[in-house]
């Protein structure tokens, strides 16, 4: 799922800036095209994305690491 993420202006004086982030999905239309549609979007302080972001990334390369383990013993099956 594809995101568009845009500062977002605040209505009260804040310190700190806002993001909305705008989850797309691309389904067909009725004459088969692929057309790009907004899932739903979300508003979230720029630090709490970051923190989000950042914790996403973590639990990603984490995984990639076990997938590198997978393959490798797949590798070991295969070449006995």
């Amino acid at each position: 799922m594809a995101k568009i993420i845009a500062e977002k202006a605040v209505v009260e004086a804040s310190s700190s800036k806002n993001v909305e982030i705008k989850h797309t999905k691309v389904v067909k239309d009725a004459s088969g095209k692929d057309v790009t549609i907004i899932d739903y979007s979300e508003v979230k302080g720029v630090d709490v994305a970051i923190e989000d972001a950042e914790a996403q990334l973590a639990r990603a390369e984490a995984q990639v690491t076990e997938l590198k383990a997978d393959i490798a013993e797949y590798k070991k099956i295969k070449d006995a």
